[in-house]
């Protein structure tokens, strides 16, 4: 399997993580939407990373709909999804959690980087920040002490994706959210960065 898109996206970072927890093998290829656009295209004519390309010549795309294939082919003790519902259920609201807060990081991001200064709509960032520290503030009451992993003695999918996604907003828009203000998901995610997985995924 091919994956294509650059690790600095925190949604090819999920994939990638992901997938080497779930032991599946894959080749990584940075192609930027952005710099590489017309070898992106070539790949997939939509440009969306990340593109996951199957053994079978499939163009997949979207992160969740991605992982919820590849998780078919994983082995059943490394799939990343509770099967108990009332496990299943916390997770899913956990990484909807998550991937809110990853949406609203992006967003101002390309607000900064892409609009021009004086196209800038304050009032619509200061709504996305709002709903950004939202999201984390929920995460923070809802993890625990952030020592232990979410569902067990191995992370799951929504580990990895609290992890990834409180690493991308640190990195991209630290003077938006602060591991002082969040100290529970700070403690969690620089955990997780610790392990195999996440070392050899770093964000770039």
């Amino acid at each position: 399997m091919r994956l294509i898109g650059m690790l600095d996206s925190p949604y090819v970072r999920r994939v990638a993580v992901s997938m080497r927890f779930m032991g599946l093998p894959f080749a990584h290829e940075p192609v930027s939407v952005f710099r590489h656009y017309d070898q992106f295209a070539d790949i997939n004519p939509v440009v969306k990373a990340p593109t996951l390309v199957t053994d079978d010549g499939v163009v997949l795309m979207d992160s969740t709909l991605i992982l919820d294939h590849v998780e078919r082919l994983a082995e059943p003790g490394r799939r990343l999804t509770p099967v108990a519902m009332p496990d299943h259920a916390r997770s899913q609201r956990l990484i909807g959690l998550a991937l809110a807060a990853c949406e609203k990081s992006v967003q101002i991001v390309y607000e900064r980087q892409l609009r021009p200064p004086e196209k800038l709509h304050q009032p619509w960032v200061e709504r996305v920040h709002g709903q950004l520290l939202a999201a984390y503030g929920l995460l923070e009451a809802e993890i625990g002490s952030g020592d232990e992993l979410l569902f067990g003695e191995r992370p799951m999918q929504a580990d990895i994706t609290l992890a990834v996604a409180w690493s991308f907003t640190l990195n991209m828009i630290p003077d938006l959210v602060s591991a002082t203000d969040h100290p529970v998901l700070a403690r969690f995610t620089a955990r997780m960065e610790q392990l195999p997985e996440f070392v050899a995924t770093p964000f770039d």
